[in-house]
C-alpha cells in the first residue's frame, strides 16, 4: 500500500482565522468523513473534479478527486520522473515553462525525492521530512504563476510525445502510456487554473 494524495484549493483569507495547529485537522475533517458534496464540473456521476462542502454558506475550500489515480500518490511521482528523463530532449523554451508549472506539483528541480517544503507558518512544520503532515503548500500567488504557465504549456503537450517515447515508454517507474501522462497533467492544469480564478492556494495533504 502506497500514499495517498488529497489536493485542495483554499481560500486563505478563510482559514487564516483558523489556529495553524488545527488547520491540517480542518480539511481533514472535511475530506475523510465524506462531508464534501457533488462533483462541482459535471454532477455526481462523474468520477473526478470538484467535490463541494454541503451547504449554504459559501464554501471556503474544495477536494479534487483525479480521474485515473484513484487518489493515489504514485503516479504524480511517476509522471514527475518522467518529465524529469524527457527534459533533456525538449527545447528550451517549453522546458522553461514546464519546469515552472509542474516544479513543487510533481516534479523538484533537485530530484532528491524529498517531499516539497511546505509554505513556511501555513501548517506547522513537519517532524519528520519523509511522513510529513503536508506534501505541498501553494500560496495563491504562485498558484497564478503555475496557471500562467498551464496556459503556454497546454499547447505543447503534444509536442513531448517523441521525448516520452525515447526516455520512458515501457520503463518502470514511468507512466503506463503518453496518454495517461498527458491526462494527469491536464488534470493539474484545472486545479491551479479554477484555484487562480479564485484567487486561492492549493493544499495537498498525504
Amino acid at each position: 500500500m502506497g500514499m495517498d494524495l488529497t489536493v485542495f484549493m483554499v481560500d486563505r483569507g478563510r482559514l487564516g482565522p483558523v489556529p495553524v495547529e488545527s488547520r491540517i485537522g480542518r480539511l481533514e475533517d472535511l475530506a475523510w468523513p465524506g462531508e464534501f458534496g457533488d462533483v462541482y464540473d459535471g454532477g455526481p456521476e462523474r468520477s473526478h473534479g470538484w467535490l463541494w462542502p454541503p451547504g449554504e454558506a459559501p464554501a471556503w475550500c474544495a477536494m479534487y478527486s483525479f480521474l485515473s489515480t484513484t487518489g493515489a500518490h504514485m503516479p504524480h511521482v511517476r509522471a514527475g520522473a518522467a518529465w524529469a528523463d524527457m527534459r533533456p530532449l525538449v527545447g528550451p523554451s517549453v522546458r522553461e515553462v514546464m519546469d515552472s508549472f509542474l516544479g513543487g506539483l510533481i516534479w523538484n528541480a533537485d530530484q532528491v525525492g524529498a517531499p516539497a517544503v511546505a509554505g513556511a507558518g501555513v501548517f506547522p512544520p513537519a517532524a519528520d521530512l519523509w511522513h510529513p503532515n503536508v506534501l505541498l503548500v501553494c500560496l495563491p500567488e504562485v498558484v497564478a504563476g503555475k496557471a500562467r504557465a498551464w496556459e503556454r504549456v497546454e499547447p505543447c503537450l503534444e509536442g513531448l510525445s517523441g521525448p516520452f517515447a525515447a526516455e520512458c515508454e515501457g520503463w518502470a517507474g514511468r507512466p503506463d502510456t503518453f496518454e495517461g501522462f498527458v491526462a494527469l497533467l491536464r488534470e493539474w492544469g484545472a486545479v491551479v487554473t479554477e484555484a487562480a480564478r479564485r484567487g486561492w492556494g492549493v493544499v495537498v495533504l498525504p
